[in-house]
């Protein structure tokens, strides 16, 4: 079987690194369509050694496609999921629109697959946010283990979550200091080069920032709405990668070595913790690749089975593209969905 599938989205950062993926994976396509705004018609993206002439999404049919891949953002997918999902068209939305929709499945593969199977309300699959997405890989399987009760967070998530904007506005920044121009702000509330800035998305009136919220909600909905979780969202000036440090509260006694064992087994994790000079992953080594790596994991000995680590991993793939493409796989694997045209 093979699927026709659109990339809503497909001249951004994800979009077309879902296009990258698509061809990576060798996902059973029959054909595949980019789309974007009127703007960017015409605009060519690469999938694979193909070369795709973008289309304009709001002069596109969807009846006859199967699988909608939707990266451009909340106010699109809030407008244009729900039309293209009642045309049978199954939309993987990577914005914040549906995720807390009760109706609407937020799905990370490895963490909360039979999830998937609520799509039907609304044809529409929530993709996670990215710092949620890594972070959950992470968590899933030490809680299956020792049962989660609290979780600390403080993230270092890179200017690419941000978009294009984001890496244009560091790389300029980045240059005009090194040659004492003027240094203009623009996307971020402060300037990125040589800087950290703990303030991601809107404030709220409790203090926290919609991004710290999200990783909140998103962990109680795909894992256990039982986990207490806070989050500190930082912006740091690296251009793919995010970082976080995790610091976690289990019911039931866990060491680090019975954590690094557990994790080495699981999907999507890859362990690399030395206690030595270059013995952990950074955000550099984690660009262009699909695993959440896990290291410094160590006991803490302030609270009651307590352990610390660091995870990383590469927004634009598991924190977006991959995971997304991943629920694609899941949708197909377990015969959820059908092609509408059937191979001559």
């Amino acid at each position: 079987m093979s699927f026709k599938v659109a990339v809503v989205g497909a001249t951004g950062n994800v979009g077309r690194e879902m296009l990258n993926i698509l061809d990576e994976r060798g996902f059973p396509v029959s054909e595949v369509v980019a789309l974007a705004s009127r703007r960017s018609q015409g605009t060519e993206v690469s999938f694979g050694d193909r070369t795709l002439k973008v289309k304009a999404l709001d002069q596109y049919d969807f009846s006859d496609t199967d699988i909608c891949v939707m990266s451009a953002g909340g106010n699109v997918s809030k407008e244009w999921s729900p039309k293209i999902g009642k045309q049978g068209c199954v939309v993987i939305d990577n914005s914040s629109a549906f995720r807390y929709d009760q109706d609407v499945p937020l799905i990370v593969p490895e963490v909360n697959p039979d999830a998937i199977s609520l799509f039907t309300r609304k044809n529409i699959i929530a993709n996670p946010n990215c710092s949620t997405a890594q972070l959950v890989v992470a968590l899933k399987p030490l809680h299956d283990v020792a049962t989660i009760k609290r979780v600390v967070v403080a993230t270092y998530q890179s200017v690419s979550g941000a978009g294009k904007e984001g890496m244009d506005e560091l790389f300029t920044q980045t240059r005009a200091v090194f040659v004492a121009d003027q240094v203009d702000v623009k996307k971020f509330t402060k300037r990125i080069a040589f800087n950290v800035i703990p303030h991601i998305d809107v404030f709220l009136d409790d203090g926290f920032t919609k991004e710290e919220w999200k990783m909140v909600a998103e962990t109680k909905k795909m894992l256990d709405p039982k986990i207490k979780l806070t989050a500190t969202c930082v912006r740091v000036p690296v251009f793919i990668g995010h970082s976080e440090a995790v610091n976690i509260e289990f019911e039931k006694p866990i060491t680090a070595d019975e954590a690094r064992d557990i994790l080495r087994e699981a999907p999507g994790c890859q362990v690399l913790d030395k206690r030595e000079n270059g013995g952990y992953i950074t955000p550099l080594e984690s660009a262009g690749e699909d695993a959440t790596f896990i290291s410094r994991i160590r006991e803490d000995s302030t609270v009651d089975n307590g352990l610390s680590m660091w995870v990383v991993s590469d927004n634009l793939r598991k924190g977006a593209a991959l995971n997304a493409v991943q629920i694609a796989e899941l949708l197909v694997e377990r015969g959820l969905i059908q092609p509408k045209k059937k191979a001559a």
